[in-house]
């Protein structure tokens, strides 16, 4: 249900299929939704032209970017100034962090096991619609011409090995499992799962990519593979890290506890600042989805949001669904006050029902 935006993205290509991202691929790349909270894009055109994005010239590690050249005028614009204060950090170019460490360990996977195969981009503009790591791999008919077995099973094969693979070189000789699943551009599409701490996580998605995609850059006689990972949520499984906040923090108490290569050190918690739960219920309509009511709650609350939990729903004799969530505030650096907590929750209550057009209980 958490909702993650983007603060840059890292993409592995083979070699063979370098030459697609000047056409159709490179808007594949950047908006492959294998995270099941992402939203799809609407197929109605909007009466106001989307401009694109400026970046600046790098400092201090980050990207510098205009507040009114993000999303100008655009209605599927849902960025706070919360995250918007967050661009261009560039976390996972920072080899002593928790994101850096992660992205360097799947990077050496690849260059161990796949030498001069791909080809690694991790300086791509960092408006995107999902925090993501990405990989392609573009296969030819010779590939498959002596496998006798189609195309397809050939290329889903070759995926599932290499993502086993991956899996085991970041959380070891764990139990594994496929889950059929659907993703908009790959058919067919898989979620891998592994057996870790005592229950089962998804790790990631993939697919057979569509054939469309291939064709538009004229690769009639190719298949091709991808997937993507969000590397904010395996690293706070890898490292034990309670809470996404903290990645964005500059208090060295969270920044000394890792060093480079070190993959899974242990996050020792600081913070004994406890947390304040409120809940909110409201009868939902058909428009309503849990990314927009996430998105109300970070406006409101900034980094005192810790979490929103679905935690009831039922459906009445006419039909009518009501969602009752439970918001978790807590500061990293402060004892909450009542007083504060009661104006967040009542600000929040506003704006859900005026922005998400819902009836509250």
């Amino acid at each position: 249900m958490a909702t993650a935006f983007s603060i840059a993205q890292t993409a592995l290509f083979s070699k063979t299929s370098l030459s697609l991202r000047t056409n159709a691929l490179t808007s594949f790349t950047f908006c492959l939704p294998f995270s099941s909270s992402a939203a799809l894009a609407s197929d109605k055109p909007h009466s106001k032209k989307w401009r694109q994005p400026v970046t600046s010239a790098l400092e201090l590690g980050g990207v510098k970017i205009a507040k009114d050249d993000v999303l100008r005028d655009d209605p599927t614009n849902n960025v706070p100034d919360t995250i918007f204060a967050k661009l261009g950090m560039q976390l996972h170019r920072r080899d002593q962090h928790p994101l850096g460490i992660l992205k360097n360990a799947i990077y050496d996977y690849f260059d161990t096991n796949y030498s001069s195969k791909f080809d690694k981009f991790d300086d791509l503009c960092p408006l995107v619609s999902v925090k993501e790591m990405e990989g392609v791999r573009v296969f030819s008919p010779e590939d498959w011409a002596a496998s006798e077995t189609d195309a397809t099973s050939y290329v889903a094969e070759d995926l599932k090995k290499c993502l086993e693979g991956l899996a085991r070189h970041l959380f070891g000789d764990v139990e594994m499992r496929w889950v059929d699943t659907y993703f908009p551009f790959t058919d067919p599409s898989f979620e891998l799962e592994i057996f870790f701490q005592e229950k089962w996580l998804e790790v990631l998605g993939c697919g057979v990519t569509e054939q469309e995609i291939l064709k538009r850059s004229g690769k009639t006689d190719n298949v091709a593979w991808a997937f993507g990972l969000g590397l904010e949520r395996l690293a706070m499984v890898l490292f034990d890290i309670p809470d996404i906040r903290l990645f964005w923090s500059t208090d060295e108490r969270f920044t000394s506890q890792f060093l480079k290569g070190q993959l899974g050190v242990k996050f020792k918690p600081y913070s004994k600042y406890p947390p304040c739960y409120k809940d909110v219920s409201f009868w939902i309509n058909e428009s309503f989805t849990e990314n927009n009511l996430c998105e109300v709650v970070r406006e409101v609350a900034g980094d005192l949001a810790e979490e929103v939990q679905l935690i009831d729903n039922f459906t009445n004799k006419k039909g009518m669904t009501s969602h009752c969530y439970r918001i978790a505030y807590r500061s990293m650096e402060r004892s909450l006050t009542d007083d504060e907590i009661n104006k967040l929750q009542g600000a929040v209550r506003e704006l859900v029902e005026s922005k998400l057009k819902v009836v509250l209980r």
